[in-house]
């Protein structure tokens, strides 16, 4: 990606590229087994941060606001996209930028809103990859519960900083973080990490109290204060601790914040009667998340959309499981608001693409039917505009509609795995990856650009992780 004022190298890519084949040519000419040398390349871009930005003449701009283009997705071809002040300030062909604006050329690219990952674990990152021949249960018992039992507030901040980076890599512009980590010290730690990459995210606190003090303790002193952070209270309905989910729905509602659960995840979970639970507490509403909801009854599902409870769908974590799969279709015929979400360890990698393109496909493989709930363009709106929907946050962000906070991703197709063009919306679900993701803008501010994230020294986040976690395997 190019843009100015910024200064511009004297070679592009392609001419780099010419000039490495060159000379790795050479030597097999001169019979020399000597490697060429690489170009010198900094270890991470710095790119202006000013309050306006124009991102110029993309070839295709997804708005997701039906008042900004055509389609289902409202698209837009060779349009701009003009964010100041944090906020999206106009779309449209020839716009002219106010003096001092920082101009990109976004030609050749896509431009699309950010995605929202409505259910993680973040700090599940130092057990990526661990416990692969276990089910939920197994995963609680041989990775979750030991190694959450050794955290430090050091080691936490590495590993929450680790995977919230990976998600922005992504494409991931807003978060929601479940989280069962109890000390103050450690939540400190947790929501420092997360505020210092720069993604807008929720902190959804699960008390393993009653007493809702260190709730409001954790929202006013660490949440509140920080402009790109939000709160939740999180919690496990069931009927064994029916006692704690209403005392964790009053804290809620004290505060003004969505309650967000774990519901039938594993059909085991059925003695625990969530949804009942949550219907005798007077939870069900749109100020209710539910994740997973893999093995709802038809009537559990009515009852959940006609109460407009919102709900996170986690297909890569749940076949990792072997959890199930949710029945999406008919979430999506009874207009319930649904996201989607990574689910943290059990997702191994923060890769939203391929979590949308499995959310299509466990769909047509259970029903054996191609044109089932969602499509291309529904998956795209789930991951996007749905996901805002469902968070109770679509009046700020989402869409590239005008006033929205600017939270905005750039695609370069111009890949091995990606062209050549036949169908780019398509092709953004299906042939997508993270390295296809060229710059990340979350409130106008660039966490990535030119495929790399900014001000971020990539080496020294793995090497403090690797560190933290080989610290916690020995205390182990």
């Amino acid at each position: 990606m190019q843009s100015s004022p910024t200064p511009q190298p004297a070679s592009g890519r392609r001419e780099i590229l010419t000039g490495l084949g060159l000379a790795a040519a050479a030597p097999l000419v001169l019979g020399i087994t000597a490697r060429p040398e690489r170009p010198s390349r900094p270890a991470y871009p710095h790119v202006p941060a000013g309050p306006t930005v124009l991102l110029r003449a993309a070839s295709l701009v997804l708005t997701m606001d039906p008042a900004l283009g055509s389609g289902p997705l409202s698209t837009v071809e060779n349009a701009d996209v003009l964010m100041r002040n944090g906020t999206i300030a106009a779309v449209g062909t020839g716009l002219r930028p106010p003096p001092g604006t920082w101009i990109v050329d976004a030609s050749g690219k896509l431009v699309m809103p950010g995605f929202v990952d409505l259910h993680t674990h973040l700090w599940q990152a130092v057990i990526r990859g661990g416990c692969t021949d276990g089910d939920l249960f197994g995963w609680f018992t041989r990775c979750t519960d030991p190694q959450r039992g050794r955290l430090t507030p050091e080691a936490l901040h590495s590993f929450v900083r680790l995977a919230a980076l990976d998600a922005v890599q992504s494409g991931v512009t807003t978060l929601v973080d479940w989280v069962d980590i109890f000390s103050y010290d450690l939540i400190e730690s947790y929501v420092r990490a997360l505020a210092g990459t720069g993604v807008r995210f929720t902190y959804a606190m699960f008390p393993s109290e009653a007493d809702p003090s260190l709730v409001t303790k954790v929202k006013r002193e660490l949440v509140d204060p920080l402009p790109l952070a939000g709160f939740q209270v999180a919690t496990h309905a069931a009927r064994v601790v029916q006692h704690l989910n209403h005392a964790h729905w009053e804290a809620a509602q004290d505060l003004g914040v969505m309650l967000n659960s774990h519901v039938l995840e594993r059909p085991e979970q059925r003695a625990d009667d969530p949804i009942g639970v949550l219907t005798d507490i007077g939870a069900l509403g749109p100020r209710l998340l539910i994740n997973h909801a893999i093995h709802l009854t038809d009537d559990e599902i009515a009852a959940v959309a006609a109460h407009d409870v919102r709900a996170a769908h986690c297909p890569l974590s749940n076949m990792r499981l072997a959890s199930g799969i949710m029945r999406l279709s008919e979430f999506g015929r009874r207009g319930v608001k649904v996201g989607l979400g990574l689910d943290g360890g059990t997702n191994d990698s923060s890769d939203f693409h391929a979590l949308m393109k499995t959310a299509i496909g466990l769909q047509r493989a259970r029903a054996t039917e191609a044109g089932i709930f969602p499509q291309v363009h529904e998956v795209l709106r789930m991951a996007t505009l749905g996901g805002a929907e469902a968070l109770g946050i679509s009046d700020r962000v989402g869409s590239l509609t005008p006033g929205k906070r600017a939270d905005v991703v750039v695609v370069d197709p111009a890949a091995l795995n990606f062209a050549p063009r036949f169908d780019w919306v398509g092709q953004t679900v299906f042939n997508g990856r993270p390295e296809n993701v060229d710059a990340v803008f979350v409130d106008g501010r660039p966490l990535k650009f030119d495929g790399r994230l900014v001000d971020i020294d990539t080496d020294r986040v793995v090497r403090e992780a690797e560190t933290a976690a080989t610290r916690l395997r020995a205390a182990g």
